[in-house]
C-alpha cells in the first residue's frame, strides 16, 4: 500500500512529505491545526483526481510516458471534502503560478510498495479546477491502490438505487461512501445467503460444526453479531431484483438479545437504515467499507466524533484485525486521548504544526502528545464504575472457557465482573488499574495471564504472578500451566467434541506430543508434560489429527468437560473470583 506521499502547496504543508507503514492500523495524532485531517483530505483528493481522470481518459494516461491532457471541473463538481471555495486546497489560499514549469501550481504525489508512484497537478483558473497526472513511473498492468475516504459522518439517502462496480468507485473516490452503504451491505448479505445455500445442500439445515465457522468468519454474520451485542440490532435486507425493484431497503431490527438471537422488542416497528443515529450509522459505513474487498486504504477523519468511546475502542480492534487478515492499509485521524493512551506507540503517527511528522517509538513520547489532547474519560467504564470490578484478560475465549468450567462445576461466575481483553503485561495491566483506580475509588482488579514460557517458580500457590507486587486491588494472576487451553487436555472431552474413541485420543497425544493423561490430570502439582504441553497447538483446528479433520474449537472441549476433570488451578480461580465480587476473600 502507501509508503510515501508528498505534498506541493496543498493547504498548511506547503512542501511536505511524510513516509508511512504500508499496511496495518495507524493513528494520526496531534495538536490542533497540525494537520491530522489534512492528510487525510491530501489523499482523498489524489483518489478523487485518480477516479475522475480514469472515468473520463482511461488508465492509460497513468502509464509513464503517455501524453496526458488536463481536465477541467467545475467547482460543483469537486466532492472528496468540504471547502469553502476550491482556494482553500492551495497553501495560504495562493493559487498562482510561481516556480512551477506549468500552470499545475498544487501537487500531490503517492508511493506505494513495489516502488511505484503517481502524481497528480491541480490548477486553479476562473473558479474552474483542473487535474491531470504530471508525474508517474507506472507500466501497463500495474495496480494502482483503491482509497476510501470517510468523513466523521458520511450522510446516506433513502433511496439508493443499485449501482455497478464502476459508479461505486466513484462516489467512494469522490468522499461519498455513505452513498453506497446500501450496496455493500446487499452485496454482503447476497454473498452470505450463497454460502448458507451451499453449506446446507441437500440437508434441511446447516451443520451445527459449518454454523460456527461461517459465523467465525463471514462478514455479514460478524456485522449481524457485532450489531447484536454493541446495539441489540440487527440489519434486514429486502431481497432486489433489478428487473422491479428500484431501491434498496435496509431496516434495523431491535430487541433483546440472547446469544446469536434477536428477540424483537414488544410493539417494536422495523425502521429504515437513514433514521438511525449517526454513531450507528458512522461505525456501520466503517465496517462495511474495511471488510470491502475493492478497497485498498482506509481515511477515518475522526471516528471518535459521532462514537461512544467504548465503540471507538471496539472499532479500533475489529480495524486492526481485519487489516492484519486482510493486507488493508488504514489511517485514523483522531483526538481521542483514550485511543492513544492504550495504543502502542508504533501505531502511532505524530503530525505537528511544523509539518513534519513521525512514528513514535517508545510510550514516554505519547506523555507530550496526550498532554494537548484533553483527558475525556471514556464512557466504556460506567459498568465497572457501577460493579467496581474489572477481569483482565488475554484472549477472546479465556472468559468464556472459564464460565463453561464454572458450569460444569453447577457455579456462575458473578456478573459483576466486567472483561478487559488485552495483550498487555502485568506491569502495564497495573498502570491502567490505577489509572482506573482514581476515577473509580474500591476498584477491584484480577489480571489473568498464561505462564507460556515463563517459569514455573514465579507462579504461587494461589496462583498469584511472583513478577509483580499487588497493589491495593490489583490481584495479579497466571496459570500455573502454560496456558488456559493446557486445563482441557482431557481425552473423554477431546473425544465427545470430535467423534474420536478416547483411545484414538489418547494414543494421538502420546505420539504427537509424548503426553500421558492419568489420574494426575487434574492437580495442580501435575507432571512436567501437563504443565509445559503447548495446548493450544494441541487444540488448534488443523494443527494435530485429535482436531484436524473436526471443526471443534477449545471452547466445545470446555463446555464437555466433567466436573470430575476440571482443574484445581481453575476452581482456585473461579473461587477467587466468586469471594471477591461480594468482598468476601476466604481463607
Amino acid at each position: 500500500m502507501v509508503t510515501r506521499v508528498d505534498f506541493h502547496r496543498f493547504k498548511q504543508f506547503g512542501e511536505g512529505s511524510f513516509d508511512l507503514h504500508p499496511s496495518g492500523l495507524t493513528l494520526v495524532a496531534g495538536g490542533n491545526n497540525s494537520g491530522k485531517s489534512s492528510l487525510l483530505h491530501g489523499f482523498a483528493v489524489w483518489e478523487f483526481c485518480r477516479t475522475a481522470i480514469e472515468m473520463e481518459r482511461g488508465e492509460a494516461t497513468f502509464v509513464q510516458g503517455q501524453s496526458r491532457q488536463g481536465l477541467g471541473l467545475g467547482d460543483e463538481e469537486f466532492s472528496p471534502i468540504n471547502v469553502p471555495s476550491l482556494k482553500h486546497l492551495w497553501t495560504n489560499l495562493k493559487t498562482q503560478k510561481d516556480t512551477e514549469p506549468d500552470g499545475y501550481t498544487l501537487k500531490i504525489r503517492c508511493d506505494w510498495e513495489s516502488s511505484r508512484y503517481l502524481e497528480f497537478g491541480l490548477s486553479l483558473a476562473n473558479d474552474r479546477l483542473f487535474i491531470k497526472t504530471t508525474d508517474s513511473n507506472l507500466a501497463v498492468g500495474d495496480a494502482i491502490p483503491r482509497l476510501a475516504y470517510l468523513p466523521p459522518f458520511a450522510g446516506i439517502t433513502d433511496r439508493e438505487m443499485r449501482l455497478p462496480g464502476a459508479i461505486r468507485r466513484r462516489r467512494i473516490g469522490e468522499g461519498l461512501a455513505g452513498a453506497v452503504l446500501r450496496n455493500l451491505l446487499l452485496d454482503m448479505y447476497d454473498r452470505n445467503v450463497a454460502e448458507r445455500t451451499r453449506l446446507r445442500g441437500a440437508r434441511s439445515k446447516i451443520s451445527n460444526a459449518d454454523l460456527r465457522r461461517l459465523r467465525d468468519t463471514d462478514p455479514w454474520e460478524l456485522l449481524q453479531q457485532t450489531l447484536r451485542t454493541t446495539f441489540a440490532a440487527e440489519l434486514s435486507v429486502a431481497p432486489f431484483r433489478e428487473e422491479y425493484h428500484s431501491y434498496i431497503q435496509v431496516e434495523v431490527d431491535k430487541g433483546t438479545v440472547d446469544g446469536y438471537k434477536l428477540t424483537r422488542f414488544r410493539r417494536y416497528n422495523p425502521r429504515d437504515l437513514m433514521v438511525e443515529g449517526s454513531g450507528f450509522l458512522q461505525w456501520l459505513s466503517v465496517y462495511a467499507l474495511a471488510t470491502d474487498p475493492a478497497i485498498d486504504v482506509l481515511l477515518l477523519d475522526e471516528p471518535d466524533a459521532h462514537l461512544h468511546s467504548s465503540l471507538q475502542e471496539q472499532l479500533l480492534e475489529t480495524l486492526r484485525d481485519l487489516a492484519a487478515k486482510t493486507d488493508k492499509q488504514v489511517l485514523v485521524a483522531t483526538h481521542s486521548s483514550e485511543i492513544l493512551r492504550n495504543a502502542p506507540p508504533s501505531d502511532i503517527f505524530e503530525l505537528r504544526t511544523s509539518g513534519r511528522g513521525r512514528y513514535l517509538a517508545e510510550d514516554v513520547q505519547k506523555v507530550g502528545l496526550l498532554a494537548g489532547l484533553g483527558s475525556d474519560y471514556a464512557p466504556r467504564v460506567d459498568r465497572i464504575k457501577r460493579t467496581k470490578r474489572v477481569l483482565f484478560v488475554e484472549g477472546r475465549t479465556d472468559l468464556p472457557i472459564l464460565r463453561a468450567l464454572a458450569t460444569t462445576l453447577g457455579i456462575d461466575i458473578p456478573p459483576e465482573w466486567v472483561e478487559w481483553r488485552t495483550t498487555r503485561s502485568q506491569k502495564e495491566r497495573k498502570q491502567l488499574y490505577l489509572a482506573l483506580l482514581e476515577e473509580i475509588p474500591d476498584l477491584v482488579a484480577i489480571s489473568l495471564r498464561d505462564r507460556d514460557d515463563e517459569p514455573l517458580e514465579t507462579v504461587g500457590a494461589d496462583l498469584s504472578d511472583k513478577s509483580i507486587a499487588e497493589s491495593g486491588g490489583f490481584f495479579a494472576r497466571k496459570w500455573r500451566r502454560r496456558y488456559i487451553e493446557s486445563y482441557l487436555i482431557w481425552p473423554p472431552a477431546i473425544a465427545a467434541v470430535t467423534g474420536l474413541t478416547v483411545q484414538q485420543v489418547e494414543q494421538d497425544l502420546m505420539e504427537k506430543h509424548a503426553l500421558a493423561v492419568g489420574a494426575t490430570f487434574t492437580d495442580s502439582d501435575a507432571p512436567q508434560g501437563l504443565l509445559d504441553v503447548r495446548a493450544k497447538q494441541v487444540l488448534k483446528q488443523g494443527s494435530t489429527p485429535v482436531m484436524a479433520q473436526f471443526n471443534a474449537t477449545p471452547l466445545d472441549v470446555a463446555e464437555a468437560m466433567e466436573p470430575a476433570a476440571v482443574c484445581e488451578d481453575v476452581k482456585i480461580l473461579i473461587s477467587e473470583l466468586i469471594a471477591r465480587a461480594s468482598g468476601v476473600v476466604g481463607p
